[in-house]
Parts: structure tokens; sequence; C-alpha cells
């Protein structure tokens, strides 16, 4: 709920994407000025700039200046803080009513469907940011301390660093409530299956402290010996060009996830119970997603231990395994949790739903040879499953990433390529380790 309300404000006042939105509110305090920050590694199905914190400041690791000055004095000061505050305002309360017929194999089929949706909040944000000119000056009187472990351990493994310089926070604490009230909702009967949450009306809240940060601003520093400078013009990459975007999202997704098909079927059993959880439960998934990144940071060994019975059989056997396959296994899980963080929370039911049907190859395949491509028509073969339910499943899942599907039987994508291309690769790896035989 509060990546929601973090990336509708960041939406908001940034439309160009330039402002990135913090994902959980476990981890805003690691996404203020100064903050070191690190990039994930770019993804078909993320290409906006992702950053996960480093637990460092720029201070901690800047060796003491002449004049001993902190990098507080970095801060505006004075009564110039009204006008860096912001109000923002959202309340939406709609009524949908859904009615898509689909002609598949002779069969007419009719989906129904009522929702009420209603979403309100008032935040009043505080806009917080470092002058990139200080940030100039400060380089030419502190040094980077060369000997620092972090600085260090980052050279060797050759990763870029970004510092936060602007931040976009609560000046108060705020309330941020949901309702929903479904009839006759398919994914209705998955909450109570899967969360416990059967009601036909659900309320969510949740409770902003102040002093929150919701989005933030970085650049990226080079470092060479103990010298650092701001890099304004990174290089840009041109894996997201609009030409061969399937075969580009093919192959990322054989390269990184490759090493799942080496596993025992006990390991496949052993990872897709894992993954499964995850997709239950936020905590869980905050919790295996920073044990990833912990082994992918680590040049040393690093302990894998939880008091969840969920990841206690994945986390044993990364444990035992070899450093190469378990920095393989971490970046394939790590790339997995990335592609399940885009989807919604609707979605993960629908797919853990699709799991225990056993239609999640049907799935892939569809979203594999029509889904992908801007405009297709239906195969008529792919939308026919042994239940209704099932096509009703499939076809949620898939409009909720953006593929409209017309009563004609053609598709149309309404969304950017990057929201089907998460489908997908979720798709492709709970396909994989469900296939245990």
């Amino acid at each position: 709920m509060f990546k929601k309300v973090t990336k509708s404000i960041a939406n908001q006042m940034d439309p160009t994407g330039d402002l990135v939105p913090v994902h959980s509110i476990l981890d805003h305090e690691h996404f203020r000025p100064l903050c070191l920050v690190k990039r994930k590694r770019k993804a078909i199905f993320h290409p906006s700039p992702c950053y996960r914190q480093t637990w460092y400041t720029l201070d901690d690791v800047l060796l003491p200046g002449e004049d001993k000055r902190s990098t507080e004095s970095l801060f505006p000061k004075g009564d110039s803080q009204d006008s860096r505050q912001f109000t923002v305002k959202k309340s939406i309360s709609d009524r949908v009513d859904g009615n898509l017929s689909l002609r598949v194999d002779s069969a007419s089929v009719e989906l129904k469907g009522v929702a009420s949706l209603s979403k309100e909040w008032s935040i009043k944000l505080e806009k917080n940011h470092i002058s990139i000119p200080k940030l100039e000056a400060l380089k030419t009187e502190r040094k980077m301390n060369a000997n620092h472990s972090f600085i260090q351990q980052l050279q060797k493994k050759n990763q870029n660093l970004y510092v936060v310089h602007e931040t976009l926070e609560t000046s108060e604490e705020t309330s941020y409530e949901e309702t929903i009230k479904a009839e006759g909702s398919f994914v209705t009967q998955l909450y109570a299956k899967f969360c416990a949450k059967g009601t036909r009306e659900n309320r969510q809240g949740i409770t902003i402290p102040k002093g929150c940060t919701l989005a933030f601003r970085a650049i990226q520093l080079t470092i060479t010996d103990g010298s650092w400078d701001l890099q304004y013009f990174p290089e840009s990459s041109n894996m997201f060009v609009s030409d061969g975007k399937l075969h580009r999202l093919q192959v990322e997704v054989k390269d990184t996830c490759q090493i799942f098909s080496n596993l025992s079927s006990d390991l496949f059993v052993v990872f897709l119970k894992a993954i499964k959880a995850v997709m239950r439960d936020r905590n869980l998934f905050e919790e295996l997603t920073h044990k990833m990144e912990a082994v992918l940071d680590e040049t040393g060994s690093c302990e894998l231990k939880t008091e969840s019975p969920d990841l206690k059989d994945l986390l044993s056997c990364l444990q035992d395994s070899s450093r190469y396959l378990l920095l393989k296994l971490a970046e394939a899980i790590t790339y997995t949790l990335d592609a399940l963080d885009e989807l919604t929370e609707d979605q993960l039911l629908l797919l853990l739903e699709s799991l225990e049907e056993k239609i999640a190859s049907q799935q892939l395949k569809l979203v594999r040879e029509h889904a992908l491509e801007e405009h297709f028509s239906v195969d008529a073969s792919l939308l026919s499953f042994s239940q209704e339910r099932e096509q009703k499943l499939t076809i949620a899942m898939v409009e909720m990433s953006g593929v409209k599907l017309q009563k004609d039987g053609s598709g149309v994508c309404t969304k950017a390529f990057s929201a089907i291309a998460a489908l997908y690769v979720s798709l492709y790896v709970l396909n994989l380790l469900s296939n245990s035989d």
C-alpha cells in the first residue's frame, strides 16, 4: 500500500520518471539526502532507475576536512522551508461494471463483475535538497577514504555508487485509506483462499509518519583513489530500443534464470515453495529480497538464517552452495522478485491460483506468442481451458498487465511493454520451477 502512494506521488510530481519512489516504509530512512545508494541491475520489465540502500551516508566514507565541518552545513537554513512545501490530494470513488464476451471454440463465454473502489489521501510534502554546487565544493574540501571497507568492496566488485541529493518527505503524519467492494468478484475468492481476506468489502489503511521519505533523486559518484566526482552524464544503454524487444526479453530471462534449470527436482519444490510464500506475504517478500541483496553485496561468506519456516529450506540450500552457485542463484532469485514486484497484488493471487490449476505453461505460451506484441489475434486453443474459471483467471491476469482482449478475438496492448514483460518473466520462472517431474 505504501508503494501505491509513493508511485502515485512520484508520477504526479515528476511524470518524466526522474523522481524515484521509495517502495518500503521500512527503508525510508536510508533514502534521505546524502545517503549512498546502489542502482539495481536494469531489466526490460523495469527500465526506470531503481535503487537499494547501502546503510551508509556520504559523510561516513569521506575523510575529515581541515575545518572539521559536518555535512550538516550543506542543508538549507533559514525560513525558506515554506517555499519548498507542497500538498498533494487525491480522491477516487468509482464503480465499474465489467462485461466481456469472447468466442472460443465456437462457444461464447461471458465474464461479469461489479466492483467499487475508493481511495483518498491528502499529503503535505516538503522538498529537502542539497544543491549540486555545494556537493561540487565538498569534493574539494573532503577526500574519499580509500581505506574504508565499504569503498574497497565496492571497487573490487566494480559497482557504481550514487548519492541522494533531493527528497520529498512528509511534513506531518498522514493516513491513507483504501476500500474495495466487490460483488461476484473472482479475485475476492482468491483473497479468501490465499490471504484470509474473503470479505466483499476490503478496507486497508496505513499511517505514514512525519519526515518519511516518499521519493528521491540521486546522482552517480565516480571514485578514483582518494578523489571523487559527480557523474552528470552517465553512459546510457541501448537495450531498450523498440526493435527486437521480445527477443531481448527472452535472451535476458534465459541468461539470468538458466541456473534454475540445473536444480534437482527436489530443489525445484524448495524454491517454488519459497517463491509462493513471498507472493502471499509482503513481509517475507522484503526479507528474502534483503537477504539476496546481501549475498550479492558480500565478497566473503554470508550467513543465511530466518525464523520463517517458508524460507528456511531455501536459505539452508543456498547456505550449503558453493560461492559461485550461490551468487548465480541469488541473482536469479533477485531478478524474479523484481519482476513479481512489478505486478499487482491481485495478479500475484491469480498466479498462485494458476499454479494450483496447473495452467501456467499455457498462460506462458499465450503471453509469449501473442500478448508481447502490440496488436495480435488470439489463438483460440490458447484460451481453451478445461474449466471456465481457468479462462476467467487468465483473461483477468493478462488484462491487468495492459493487454485488452476484444470481442472479435483480437488483442491490443494498452500499457508499456514493460508491464506485460514483468508478467512474462514471472510466468517463465514459476512454470520452470513447477515442472519438478
